[in-house]
């Protein structure tokens, strides 16, 4: 093999990395979105959601499910786990900053929601690279 080649498989496994990252986290909450409509626990589709309590809720298994997101960067990136977990991070945050761009005016809850999303975005991917760094770290021991 080349190294032109190689390279070139280290970054298309890199990207895919991240791109399952982010695939596991809008498949889980875009899946919980609708089971939470479904249950009736949210409001149906396109209306607001202004409750406290459900918001919360939102942004917590959102939270949960940016590490996980960001744990699988990290378990599958060819090297370097942690740059792949704040790679997803940073596009979590773009696109948190886009959504909340758009939805704030829309009114469709309160604008503290778009907002914690963006903040939450880089932490959340730094906790889900440490926490597979931690795993890593148990299995060499």
């Amino acid at each position: 093999m080349t190294e032109t080649s190689t390279q070139l498989r280290r970054q298309l496994r890199s990207t895919g990395a991240v791109l399952l990252g982010l695939f596991a986290v809008v498949v889980l909450s875009l899946g919980t979105d609708q089971v939470m409509h479904t249950l009736e626990v949210y409001p149906p589709w396109g209306q607001p959601m202004h409750d406290l309590g459900v918001n919360l809720l939102a942004l917590a298994y959102r939270s949960v499910y940016a590490v996980v997101g960001s744990y699988i960067a990290a378990r599958f990136a060819p090297r370097n786990p942690m740059r792949h977990a704040l790679a997803l991070g940073v596009v979590g945050f773009a696109l948190s900053l886009a959504g909340a761009i758009v939805t704030i005016p829309m009114d469709l809850g309160p604008a503290w929601f778009p907002i914690a999303l963006v903040v939450t975005a880089l932490p959340c991917a730094w906790l889900g690279g440490v926490l597979h760094r931690i795993r890593g770290e148990r299995r060499v021991l």
